[in-house]
């Protein structure tokens, strides 16, 4: 476990985890539209191009079915495939590729044939990309067993979890929020550690209410319970739950039972969101624990997030609108 630690941005902690394991292993490589020479859209993988060659870190045709079935055969073949789709937006021509094969292929082998491949994809809102830059795509692909969906909210989780997904034998959806790219900075330990995939993460203690989020709406919730413990004395307990498939149950139902109360915070529309599963679990192992109903906080039921600025800020969830639903919740 390395002891030196590095401030760091959210990609910059990506980026780290991609290039220690390409050092580790030799069968990792990465492959996507514009990784190599210019360092992807983001600058994921700025950088990589240079000191791991071009045999590693390959730029695919603007085709997103091809990237998935090309890192679909590559860890068939006993590589470890890093597929980058620039935009979660631009995911769903591979819908097929990821849900019928890449998740299938163990169950469906009877165990013979494993997928170790990772996908990674920047979701969400809050960069002024509109319509096909901006959505939240995590509730198609939890839906589906066979693959682990990931979102971390801190750099720290950014680096171990996508260090434990490269190693996972089964694919991978690894969700990066890519508002926070820049915006989320924490310290990161140097050199090798992995965060398991499966655990939430206590983001911050609290007895009078529980917030339930991911990616960017983990890093708000936090902001948002400090705000309200100095302005109106509410102690909000905030569960990072990192890893949306597999869910962590016990995490969830820990939290209800010691502050009754819950809220669940998403970006994406509010109906059928992955924040319904969460209430849906509550209702149904929880209810006993519940002072008042399971509130859900999440975006308006519009096909899509505005390129207008003023719009964009009205869709998503913020440290102040989210502490104007914790009020509502303690108050009931």
């Amino acid at each position: 476990m390395a002891t030196n630690v590095t401030n760091m941005t959210l990609i910059d902690a990506v980026r780290a985890a991609m290039d220690e394991e390409m050092e580790r292993d030799p069968r990792v490589f990465i492959t996507g539209e514009d990784v190599g020479v210019r360092g992807g859209v983001f600058r994921a993988t700025q950088g990589l191009i240079e000191k791991h060659g071009e045999k590693r870190v390959v730029d695919s045709p603007l085709a997103e079915a091809s990237i998935i079935a090309i890192g679909i055969g590559a860890a068939l073949a006993d590589l470890r495939p890093i597929c980058e789709i620039q935009f979660a937006d631009f995911i769903h021509p591979a819908f097929n590729q990821i849900v019928n094969e890449a998740a299938k292929m163990y169950y469906r082998s009877n165990g013979a044939w494993s997928v170790p491949m990772v996908i990674r994809a920047p979701y969400g809102g809050g960069i002024g990309g509109g319509l096909y830059h901006s959505q939240s795509i995590e509730a198609f692909f939890a839906h589906v067993p066979g693959l682990k969906v990931v979102v971390p909210s801190t750099p720290y989780d950014a680096k171990g979890l996508l260090k434990s997904a490269v190693r996972d034998p089964n694919p991978v959806l690894y969700l990066e929020p890519k508002k926070g790219y820049r915006a989320i900075k924490g310290d990161v330990p140097d050199g090798d550690y992995t965060v398991p995939i499966g655990p939430a993460r206590v983001a911050r203690e609290g007895r009078d209410v529980s917030v339930f989020a991911y990616g960017m709406m983990a890093y708000y919730a936090v902001q948002a319970a400090d705000a309200l413990a100095e302005s109106d004395d509410i102690d909000t307990e905030v569960i990072d739950l990192r890893t949306l498939l597999p869910v962590d149950k016990a995490a969830i139902l820990n939290s209800v039972k010691k502050t009754g109360k819950a809220l669940v915070v998403y970006e994406d529309n509010l109906t059928l969101g992955y924040g319904a599963e969460v209430v849906a679990i509550i209702a149904d192992e929880g209810f006993e624990y519940l002072d008042g109903p399971v509130k859900r906080l999440g975006g308006p039921d519009v096909p899509a997030m505005p390129y207008s600025h003023p719009l964009e800020s009205a869709f998503m969830p913020t440290p102040e609108t989210i502490a104007a639903a914790i009020r509502d919740v303690v108050a009931y």
